[in-house]
């Protein structure tokens, strides 16, 4: 994560740690399944006890998604503040499938859209949400706020809406649509 904040790192490093502990973080954490064969991954959805003993194994874990339900322009909204998968398990579907868990989530919960923050140097993160989950910057990004404030800043605000409200606020203006 440090390389993609750059030297404002030791500011957002002590933000996130304690928004990461904050009551209203919820997380998704992937395992990886060293020792697992199909029988026994497939039962660990089955028993809650499946489920400990397996965690218990101390299979490395390879990623995690933190999210939170919040208000955002007054529209309920599904936040996404970190999605972080080991390098070795990038590209094979594990971050397009998270995030269409998240998206799932976000619709089971009534929330009109998902919205994340992406750094402008992670441009592999930056195709990953526009290109393969069509993801936009959001009307509440710096750069579509002021371009010239938005050029200063070093990450841009993404969402996928549900519905025409929560477009009409947070999507595209009506000119780039």
């Amino acid at each position: 994560m440090e390389g993609h904040y750059g030297s404002e790192w030791p500011l957002e490093e002590k933000v996130k740690r304690r928004g990461m502990v904050a009551p209203e973080a919820r997380y998704i954490f992937v395992y990886e399944a060293l020792n697992a064969s199909m029988s026994e991954t497939s039962t660990i959805s089955e028993a809650e006890g499946t489920l400990t003993n397996f965690l218990d194994d101390r299979d490395p874990m390879v990623g995690f998604v933190h999210y939170r339900f919040v208000i955002e322009e007054g529209i309920p909204v599904l936040y996404v503040y970190e999605l972080q998968l080991e390098s070795r398990v990038q590209a094979k579907g594990l971050g397009k499938f998270l995030m269409q868990v998240i998206e799932t989530i976000a619709q089971k919960n009534h929330m009109d859209a998902v919205v994340l923050t992406v750094q402008k140097a992670n441009s592999s993160a930056m195709n990953f949400y526009t290109r393969n989950l069509s993801y936009l910057v959001s009307r509440t990004s710096p750069s579509r706020v002021d371009p010239l404030i938005g050029t200063e800043k070093s990450y841009e605000i993404f969402c996928k809406t549900f519905n025409r409200d929560a477009k009409a606020i947070l999507g595209l203006a009506e000119e780039n649509v």
